[in-house]
């Protein structure tokens, strides 16, 4: 009781009073029916229209029917970690968790809201499955592995072909290239570069181009403080955004774009650049995709540090996270998470959905060509930048989304920092 008692005024802590408390008031509603005998609840954001969601699902299913093991699915989008850290303060949290790793989830381990799985990735015989960049980039400082890596990102930028064509122009690899391809395409009454200005989309496309200015140890560093002002290559990466910002690089009203609307943009042809990870690139049509090529995001023509085109990569996507509850409940858990890195699922989740996966596999891509192109992209062809989620603060991030989407107004560089640097403090 006194190791709960501890977790649950910590986590009640990080949520913060005014947020918890409505929602404990029915948390019951919030968790899956797991009463049956043996039954292993599990909390996910492979959810609703998210790629892999059915597949997922029906792999979810499967497993029921050859171990004749009962689980319950929760479903949540991007409010599972204030689900699933409230329902926790009630001890009725799901047993395992499917969620990314970044903002409110870096804090799970540590509040003891789930467990350390170190020790159970041999025990499980997991360890020769898993990429070892993965397992190092979920481990904490302390050398706790926060969760089991599930899916990774890979976030390329897309180029419709067949618009560039129509404006007489080629797939740039540079800034000043980028502007001339901006110019020609709204020409032509085509959207150069969509991006959801509003969202984290948004926020990651800020963050890249900022990296065109940054060593990997200075990105972490600004990512880390937020403090722009502070670094001579930040600072750059501003301006330079800015720059292309102004010289009508993104379509027009981007501020309100979200990661849904760029997609829609992009898919309808009414755009022809998109920056978005390859499981958005899952959901192109196979009419658009023919006309694609996908690549990296331009290099600055004048200061940067990156040789080629950027493109964000990551191991971090979903985890599975074991909590409080799931570890009284570990020899439910242990066949099922073993289940989801056995071939069958790692191939059901690449060849139904398109998703990058953590699992070591040959699997390649066949019936989602941009996530295959993605996947084939060499360090020979595009440079990989950092994804700053490890980096930024829990308290700073949803204030950071803020601040970036002010930046596709038409504040200059200075008052972008500011707001930026503000974002941070306040958090």
């Amino acid at each position: 009781m006194p190791n709960a008692i501890s977790r649950r005024t910590l986590l009640r802590a990080a949520v913060g009073g005014g947020i918890a408390a409505p929602l404990l008031s029915g948390c019951g509603a919030l968790m899956p029916a797991s009463d049956r005998p043996g039954a292993l609840s599990v909390h996910t954001q492979l959810s609703g229209a998210v790629a892999g969601a059915q597949v997922f699902a029906d792999s979810v299913a499967a497993y029921e029917r050859q171990t004749g093991r009962p689980v319950a699915l929760l479903k949540n989008g991007s409010d599972l970690p204030i689900v699933f850290e409230t329902s926790s303060l009630a001890g009725e949290e799901a047993d395992v968790a499917l969620v990314n790793l970044q903002g409110r989830t870096l804090s799970w381990t540590p509040l003891g809201a789930t467990i350390p799985l170190t020790g159970l990735l041999d025990e499980w015989g997991l360890r020769d499955k898993i990429i070892p960049e993965a397992l190092a980039e979920w481990t904490d400082a302390n050398g706790n592995l926060r969760a089991f890596p599930f899916t990774r990102t890979n976030w390329p930028v897309s180029f419709n072909t067949r618009l560039l064509e129509q404006a007489g122009v080629q797939i740039p690899t540079t800034s000043d290239e980028l502007i001339a391809v901006a110019d020609a395409l709204r020409s032509k009454g085509i959207g150069p570069v969509t991006v959801g200005g509003s969202d984290w989309s948004g926020q990651k496309m800020f963050l890249q181009i900022l990296q065109g200015f940054l060593t990997t140890e200075e990105a972490k560093q600004v990512f880390s403080s937020g403090k722009l002002s502070e670094s001579p290559g930040a600072v750059a990466g501003v301006r330079h955004f800015v720059e292309l910002r102004d010289a009508g690089v993104f379509v027009d009203d981007v501020q309100g774009y979200t990661s849904d609307s760029e997609l829609t943009q992009f898919n309808t042809g009414k755009a022809a650049i998109v920056p978005a990870m390859s499981s958005a690139l899952a959901k192109v049509p196979a009419e658009r995709a023919k006309e694609v090529t996908v690549g990296g995001w331009p290099v600055p023509s004048r200061g940067g540090v990156i040789e080629r085109p950027s493109v964000i990569r990551s191991f971090n996507g979903h985890g599975i996270w074991v909590s409080e509850n799931g570890a009284k409940k570990l020899d439910l858990v242990k066949p099922f998470v073993q289940y989801l890195y056995s071939d069958q699922v790692t191939d059901a989740m690449i060849l139904g959905s398109g998703r990058d996966m953590n699992r070591i596999t040959s699997t390649v891509s066949q019936n989602f060509p941009l996530v295959a192109q993605a996947s084939r992209l060499t360090e020979q062809q595009v440079s990989p930048v950092l994804l700053p989620d490890l980096l930024i603060p829990q308290n700073a991030f949803e204030p950071m989304i803020q601040a970036t989407a002010a930046a596709y107004g038409r504040i200059p560089a200075e008052r972008i920092i500011d707001v930026f640097e503000r974002a941070y403090a306040t958090a």
